[in-house]
């Protein structure tokens, strides 16, 4: 486990302090459930706050990149940046199904793959970015590979 956490952690370009916020970012309902360990979680807490950072970001980036566009415009592109099927086709190009933790069940019925998992994931390593190093690192990262 510990040479897949290297391994993500490069293709996200970040290394982590706290090691267990990328595991708890890559937990998912299913197998936090299915371990039924009281001191494991999942990551619908990191999603949560990651897609409100990643909304914030992204706002921050097309504002500053865009000083002419209207409020309209600006409100559109990012609504395309935040959309759940673009954010499934990001975490896609990092591979970041093939490190999530599946229930049994989500594993079978093709979990790895599916888009709401997936951009949920992204926004939960957002997240753990965000309590790991700050805004400024979780943007930086937003900027590399969302945007």
């Amino acid at each position: 486990m510990e040479d897949n956490l290297i391994i993500l952690e490069e293709s996200l370009g970040y290394h982590f302090q706290n090691e267990r916020l990328l595991i708890l970012a890559i937990t998912h309902t299913t197998f936090a459930y299915e371990a039924q360990q009281e001191s494991l979680s999942d990551n619908q807490r990191l999603e949560f706050l990651g897609d409100s950072i990643l909304g914030m970001a992204v706002a921050e980036y097309l504002y500053e990149k865009y000083p002419d566009f209207s409020e309209g415009e600006l409100t559109r592109r990012r609504a395309l940046l935040v959309n759940k099927n673009y954010l499934a086709q990001k975490a896609k190009e990092i591979n970041l199904g093939q490190y999530l933790f599946l229930g049994k069940g989500e594993e079978k019925i093709g979990g790895r793959s599916n888009f709401t998992n997936l951009s949920g994931v992204l926004e939960a390593i957002i997240g753990a970015i965000y309590l790991d190093g700050g805004f400024q690192e979780a943007k930086n990262f937003i900027i590399r590979k969302i945007v």
